[in-house]
């Protein structure tokens, strides 16, 4: 298991390791079943080392305040942000819907809510876990399907750590603001639990860079 201090460092090793050891998969470079954990997540800033990636840490804020509200229709983020990046114009159905908003879907049947009193009930349950991708809306999956299976949260040592599971993750666009918003997730549980930040995990199934990403890079 590999141990990185803060995302930023995950970031960038993992665009090397992806460019010398990715194996070609559909319109993409991608590492298959790759774990690792990031010991302060509330580190979270990517920093643009590369010169091609241009991060904005103030659109992860407003797609994470996105999240915190519980919309998942675009206009919230636009109201939020002032525009409406490309990716969730493709995803949002005709009314300005998107099913894969993680906020709407760790609200959906009060998860959240859920997660939070079931450690305050018992610190030790291995239960806190929020479901995200289960085939609730199956049939809408088109163009937008969720990324993250589950996300779960476990106390340890009055630390509360926090593992992310995906199917699929981006790391150029994908994970850099993913986990940011999660970082701010499991910062607000652990608020609400009166406990200190621990250790963040992140699994993807496939981790990958597309091609007319790698292309940028080479140039």
């Amino acid at each position: 298991m590999i141990n990185f201090k803060n995302a930023d460092g995950a970031f960038h090793y993992y665009v090397n390791q992806i460019l010398t050891f990715g194996k070609p998969f559909d319109d993409t470079l991608a590492l298959f079943n790759v774990g690792f954990t990031i010991k302060k997540p509330m580190d979270n800033v990517i920093h643009d080392g590369l010169k091609t990636r241009n991060w904005k840490q103030e659109y992860a804020e407003a797609e994470w305040q996105w999240y915190l509200s519980g919309n998942r229709n675009v206009h919230k983020l636009e109201d939020l942000y002032g525009k409406v990046p490309q990716i969730w114009k493709h995803m949002a159905d005709e009314d300005g819907n998107v099913n894969s908003n993680y906020g709407w879907q760790w609200k959906r049947n009060d998860q959240l809510d859920m997660v939070i009193q079931l450690l305050k009930d018992n610190p030790r349950t291995r239960q806190a876990a929020i479901s995200i991708y289960d085939a609730k809306e199956w049939k809408a999956y088109e163009y937008d399907t969720p990324c993250t299976y589950a996300v779960q949260f476990t106390i340890v040592g009055q630390k509360l750590n926090m593992c992310v599971t995906m199917r699929s993750n981006d790391l150029w666009y994908g994970f850099c603001n993913d986990q940011y918003c999660f970082s701010k997730l499991q910062l607000l549980v652990a608020d609400e639990l009166g406990l200190l930040v621990g250790e963040y995990f992140h699994f993807a199934h496939n981790l990958h860079l597309y091609n007319n990403i790698i292309e940028k890079i080479n140039e």
